[in-house]
């Protein structure tokens, strides 16, 4: 092999490595985080979009955060998502403030719809 050859394989392997993104580089491991919910699983509304939330998380990661949901009850009360997440048994919850109301008086003006009234 020349070594006009060898040079341009280096530079060209060179600038590959350069060019890959930090993330595909580090090690692959996987993230699991526990989301516990308010809402049995499936219920029409906030079941199925809780379970639609950790679907796309861990399709737009590629497998690498994946979030196990756990439905009212099957790791804390219903009502108990609060302490789940600030007592550090799950990481995120996926419930409605209002339920927080006796903790947070302003915790009810933080979840109401929004809706668009016709003129």
């Amino acid at each position: 092999m020349s070594r006009r050859k060898l040079l341009g394989a280096s530079v060209a392997a060179g600038g590959a490595a350069l060019a890959a993104p930090a993330v595909a580089q580090e090690d692959k491991a996987t993230i699991e985080w526990k989301m516990v919910t308010s809402w049995p699983k499936n219920l029409p509304g906030p079941g199925v979009t809780a379970q639609r939330i950790a679907n796309q998380v861990e399709m737009m990661s590629g497998g690498l955060f994946r979030i196990r949901l756990f439905a009212a009850g099957e790791l804390v009360p219903a009502l108990g998502v609060f302490e789940a997440v600030s007592g550090n048994t799950a990481q995120m919850a996926h419930t409605a403030s209002f339920f927080w109301q006796g903790k947070i008086p302003a915790s009810v003006f933080h979840c109401n719809p929004v809706r668009a009234s016709a003129p």
